[in-house]
């Protein structure tokens, strides 16, 4: 029982996390039907930002968030315009694969020129301690996550749902040429919608500097994950993609402490498998016009 606990507490973090992560892969397609394979490179990009912000000027990992987050709002906002855009409007999924891929192999070629391939990780004074409640243990960082990613998320679905942008973004999303024939500016909003997928990653990036050590190609760790998250989920749901990721985390972290860490990890394809097999347009997402 203490083990399923354990497994149960570190899943639910765990899986806060993975909804930060997912979050962006979800907007990515709603908006533009792109499958953002280079999503995983970004957020290990900002890790290594991290890194060098903390050993280079001293600044909390946490306190650089504020920092990274306009640059790769700014980045994404210069991919969807300069390179995504660009492609032809009924070959965009599959061309978007290679060409996110390719952008995935550049982000991972560059961090191994300027910080070599070995391992680099992040140490703080509060990021080794746990909290103790009962017979679980919970460390600090995973919680840290957690908090991070919900407050994220909140303030992600907040500007979805209620602000002007949101609005004009859903209904880009569910029909973009009666979003043009109202007069919202759909090229403006998508390129935008962009941005605030890439901004995630710059939240979600400065988060796994702190939890976790990584090095270049870390990426490829992540990518199958996520997207197991976002087909279980509901292509293009945000709120989807958090269920899932939570469901998903919690799934993993039971059977990390009762039978072990391959088996853990198989879980997500053992899902993806099953949604493709069972309901291919996701466990928790609906119509494409609800999914915010």
């Amino acid at each position: 029982m203490t083990l399923l606990l354990q497994g149960l507490g570190l899943g639910i973090l765990t899986g806060g996390l993975y909804a930060l992560l997912a979050s962006g892969l979800s907007l990515y397609f709603g908006v533009m039907r792109v499958v953002m394979v280079a999503h995983p490179a970004f957020l290990f990009l900002a890790a290594y930002l991290t890194y060098t912000l903390h050993t280079a000027l001293g600044i909390d990992p946490l306190l650089t968030i504020p920092l990274t987050v306009p640059v790769f709002f700014v980045l994404g906002v210069l991919v969807q315009r300069l390179l995504l855009a660009r492609l032809a409007a009924d070959q965009v999924q599959m061309m978007s694969v290679l060409l996110t891929f390719g952008l995935a192999l550049t982000i991972e070629g560059l961090l191994g020129t300027i910080y070599t391939g070995s391992y680099k990780s992040v140490t703080v004074g509060y990021d080794t301690k746990s909290l103790t409640i009962g017979a679980v243990s919970l460390p600090y960082d995973k919680i840290i996550a957690f908090g991070v990613a919900g407050l994220t998320l909140a303030v992600l679905f907040g500007v979805l749902v209620k602000s002007r942008f949101g609005q004009a973004l859903r209904a880009t999303i569910q029909h973009r040429e009666a979003a043009r024939l109202v007069g919202i500016r759909t090229d403006r909003v998508t390129g935008y919608g962009f941005g605030v997928g890439l901004a995630t990653a710059a939240v979600g990036g400065g988060v796994l500097a702190l939890i976790t050590p990584f090095f270049p190609a870390s990426h490829w760790a992540w990518i199958g994950k996520l997207m197991a998250i976002i087909v279980v989920g509901g292509l293009g749901s945000v709120v989807g993609a958090a269920l899932a990721a939570v469901l998903l985390g919690v799934v993993e972290g039971m059977v990390l402490v009762t039978v072990d860490a391959t088996w853990a990890t198989l879980m997500f394809y053992v899902f993806l498998f099953l949604t493709l097999l069972l309901r291919p347009q996701g466990f928790f997402g609906g119509r494409l016009a609800h999914r915010f």
